[in-house]
C-alpha cells in the first residue's frame, strides 16, 4: 500500500522522530566531537621509557653482552687469519666465561649436496681428542660383546638392546654394530636415523673390529656429514686446550676433509673455514685452495 501511495505522488512515511534531548543538554549540533583514544604503549616503548627491560639492562637492545661486544671488536671482519694467529685470537676471545667452551670448526664446501657422489660423510680421530668421552653402545654377541664391554661400551647385546631402544631409550652418543647384526639392527633406522646415530659403514660404525671401534669413539672420535647447504660442522676441542693442541686438531680435520674432495666437485672446494667457541665470534681461516 505504501509503495502504491508513493507511485501516486504520495510520500513515504517519515522516519521515527528522534528522542528529545535531556533537559539541560545542548543540541546534537552543538556537542563537541569526542577526541580519539590514544593507542596503548607497547611493551618495548614502555621498557624504553623505563630504561630498558630489566633482564637486558646493562646490555644493548639486542641483548648482546658487553663481553661479547668487546670480543667482536677484536676480530677483524672479512679478514682471513693464518691458523697460528687465529688460534691465539680464539684463546683470547673464549676467556672470561664460567665454563670450558667447546671449539667448533665450520667449513663451507664447493659441493652440490643434491648429488649423491658429492656428499661428504665420515669419521676421524683427532690427534689430541676433543676433551669429552662419549657413550658408546655395541650391537654384538659372544666374544665380541665381552671385548666391546672391556673397551668401554656402556651397553652391549642384541635382541634385548634393540627392544630397549625401540621402547624409547636413546641415552648414548654412538652405536656400533657388527656386520652380522645389521639384519636385526636395520629396523632401528626410523628411531636412530633422524638422530644421526644409526650405524653405517661410511663412518666406521659398522665394522668387525668392534673392540677398536669402541675405543676410538669412546675416546672422542668424531663423526661428520655435510648439511643441505654444503657445510660441515665438527668439534675440535675445548678452550682449555693449549694453543698447539688446538692447532694440531684443526689442521688434522681440515686436511682430512681436503683429501675427501669429490672428483665431480668443480671450482674451489674449501670456500670458507671458520673456528669459534660456544660463546665467541667466528674467526675465518686462511686455507690453501685446491
Amino acid at each position: 500500500m505504501a509503495k502504491k501511495e508513493k507511485d501516486q505522488g504520495g510520500s513515504a512515511p517519515d522516519a521515527a522522530p528522534k528522542s528529545p534531548p535531556t533537559p539541560g543538554e545542548p543540541p546534537a549540533e552543538a556537542r563537541p566531537e569526542k577526541a580519539p583514544k590514544a593507542p596503548k604503549a607497547t611493551k618495548a616503548q614502555t621498557a624504553a621509557e623505563e630504561g630498558g627491560p630489566r633482564k637486558n639492562r646493562g646490555r644493548s637492545m639486542r641483548g648482546i653482552s658487553k663481553r661479547h661486544t668487546k670480543n667482536v671488536a677484536k676480530v677483524v671482519r672479512d679478514k682471513r687469519y693464518v691458523l697460528e694467529d687465529a688460534v691465539k685470537l680464539l684463546k683470547d676471545v673464549t676467556g672470561g666465561t664460567k665454563f670450558d667452551q667447546t671449539i667448533n670448526v665450520v667449513m663451507h664446501l664447493g659441493i652440490d649436496p643434491k648429488q649423491a657422489d658429492q656428499l661428504i660423510r665420515g669419521a676421524v680421530s683427532l690427534p689430541r681428542g676433543i676433551g669429552k668421552a662419549k657413550k658408546v653402545i655395541a650391537f654384538c654377541e659372544g666374544a665380541d660383546a665381552d671385548k666391546a664391554k672391556a673397551a668401554g661400551a656402556t651397553e652391549v647385546g642384541m635382541d634385548e638392546l634393540i627392544k630397549k631402544i625401540t621402547d624409547g631409550w636413546t641415552d648414548f652418543d654412538v652405536a656400533i654394530a657388527h656386520p652380522r647384526s645389521m639384519g636385526k639392527v636395520g629396523k632401528l633406522g626410523r628411531v636412530l636415523g633422524p638422530q644421526g646415530k644409526m650405524p653405517t659403514p661410511k663412518n666406521g660404525t659398522v665394522t668387525d673390529q668392534i673392540e677398536q671401534a669402541v675405543k676410538e669413539f669412546a675416546a672422542g672420535k668424531i663423526e661428520f656429514r655435510n648439511d643441505a647447504g654444503g657445510n660441515v660442522h665438527a668439534i675440535v676441542g675445548k678452550a682449555s686446550f693449549s694453543t698447539d693442541d688446538l692447532r694440531e686438531n684443526i689442521n688434522a680435520f681440515v686436511s682430512h676433509i681436503r683429501r675427501m674432495k669429490p672428483p665431480t666437485s668443480k671450482g674451489h672446494f674449501m670456500k670458507k673455514v671458520c673456528i669459534s667457541g660456544t660463546m665467541s665470534p667466528a674467526i675465518e681461516l686462511e686455507v690453501a685452495q685446491q
